[in-house]
């Protein structure tokens, strides 16, 4: 069965990280990663998770609080500075991140997730990620700007070495309407 986009990075992220994994939900949007990063990796482990507008930390916040999960800690602040907000011993400890790229859906299209930070976040995550550790990019380009994202992005990613990173692209070619799409990035070594 030819699984949808989310369900897809949700089942990537299934496969690499562990109960006791620190893990980052780059942009909380709505919290729904954030839950399901949450009861990944279980009571020892811990979410970090990132965005810049109010309104996703508070649905975040809100959307834990409704699961009753405590391991999470989310912050107000761009992706791109999650150095300055884990401690030491829980970067050692990262075993994947998510990211979902565009606009935080029922709110302002001109507040968009960009290139520039992201690939930032991603240079930082990748120094950090465990061997065998997942990133994966939802990318959603159907929206002013991010075409502009997605074709940086794509650029970024192809330049990787094969023998250090994994790279995947899973879409879906026949749908209409710029169809989001997954990037994910496995470190080998």
């Amino acid at each position: 069965m030819i699984k949808g986009i989310i369900h897809f990075s949700h089942h990537l992220l299934n496969e690499a990280i562990i109960e006791g994994d620190t893990v980052i939900d780059a942009t909380c949007g709505n919290g729904h990663d954030t839950v399901f990063l949450s009861q990944a990796v279980g009571s020892s482990g811990h979410v970090y998770g990132f965005d810049i507008q109010e309104q996703a930390i508070i649905n975040t916040k809100q959307r834990l609080s409704e699961y009753q999960l405590t391991n999470a800690t989310i912050i107000n602040d761009s992706h791109s500075n999650f150095i300055h907000h884990i401690p030491v011993d829980r970067l050692t400890r990262i075993g994947g991140a998510i990211f979902n790229l565009g606009y935080l859906p029922g709110s302002d299209k001109s507040v968009i997730t960009k290139s520039e930070t992201t690939i930032l976040a991603l240079e930082g995550i990748l120094s950090h990620l465990k061997q065998n550790g997942l990133i994966v990019l939802v990318v959603y380009h159907g929206h002013e700007g991010g075409d502009q994202e997605k074709e940086n992005l794509l650029r970024y990613v192809q330049l990787f070495d094969q023998k250090l990173y994994h790279v995947l692209y899973y879409g879906f070619i026949n749908q209409k309407n710029d169809p989001p799409f997954i990037i994910a990035i496995q470190k080998r070594t």
